[in-house]
């Protein structure tokens, strides 16, 4: 499913012994950002895409790890 695509230049610039990308306000604006939050990539097929995450986003997981821990051979049984 191939959807059109608007493609615009970031530029790199160097942070130090890192390097940073610039990311134009629309962007910051539509993933919910500003200066310090933490921003995700995920490798795809077709290339890397960002996205944020809610604060609470680790201590999900964290809790649905622990879930799974504790009632794996339940979860195991289930899946079959």
């Amino acid at each position: 499913m191939n959807h059109p695509v608007d493609i615009k230049k970031l530029k790199l610039v160097k942070i130090g012994n890192s390097t940073g990308v610039i990311l134009p306000k629309e962007v910051l604006d539509r993933l919910n950002l500003s200066a310090g939050d933490q921003l995700t990539y995920t490798q795809t097929p077709d290339g890397i895409a960002l996205s944020s995450r809610g604060d609470d986003f680790d201590s999900q997981m964290a809790a649905a790890r622990d879930v799974m821990k504790r009632y794996r051979n339940a979860l195991r049984e289930l899946a079959k």
